[in-house]
């Protein structure tokens, strides 16, 4: 078929950051939660042992069928495979790059540095509870935001009892600190 007609890039790397990855801040490091890297890693093995062999094995299977320009098989599994090798070599940058911290092991557990679930309340009165995590691991509708995320750089390093200042559009807003934990 002429490439006219095919919507795909010369380029497949064009893509490789998906649009639910958050980009880390230039000269940081993609720190992760044991439980996140061992999950991102987990997927990258289903990936690569299970999910990607079954299209293969369909798309050739649809191959031999003959005329491949009308081939849905064979159309959608060729589409199939470039997601899955986009995804595959999006989890190999960033698990190459993870710098695994286990928030068990912090000794100052009276302080919020990554790994640490906090508990605030805000000048409204609302109490919120929230992870620090990785950016590949935030969650935010869970309760588990990227350590980049402005709560999560206006909570570091506080303590119990203080009151930290996060900068919105909509202004400055004052939190209070309730509770630190860590695993």
């Amino acid at each position: 078929m002429n490439k006219a007609f095919v919507k795909e890039s010369d380029n497949e790397d064009d893509d490789d950051d998906l649009p639910q990855a958050q980009a880390l801040p230039a000269g940081t490091k993609n720190y992760m939660t044991p439980e996140g890297y061992e999950r991102l890693r987990a997927e990258l093995t289903h990936l690569m042992n299970v999910e990607r062999p079954s299209v293969v094995q369909v798309v050739s299977w649809a191959a031999s069928n003959g005329d491949r320009s009308e081939n849905g098989d064979y159309l959608y599994g060729k589409k199939r495979l470039r997601e899955i090798d986009r995804r595959m070599r999006f989890l190999t940058k960033r698990l190459d790059i993870a710098e695994v911290v286990d928030p068990a092991l912090q000794p100052n557990r009276d302080q919020v540095f990554f790994g640490a679930t906090v508990r605030y309340s805000d000048k409204a009165g609302e109490e919120h509870t929230v992870t620090i995590v990785g950016v590949d691991e935030a969650e935010p509708l869970a309760g588990k935001i990227s350590w980049i995320s402005p709560v999560a750089r206006a909570l570091i390093k506080a303590r119990e009892g203080d009151t930290v200042v996060l900068r919105t559009p909509g202004g400055i807003e004052e939190l209070d600190i309730l509770e630190v934990r860590y695993p």
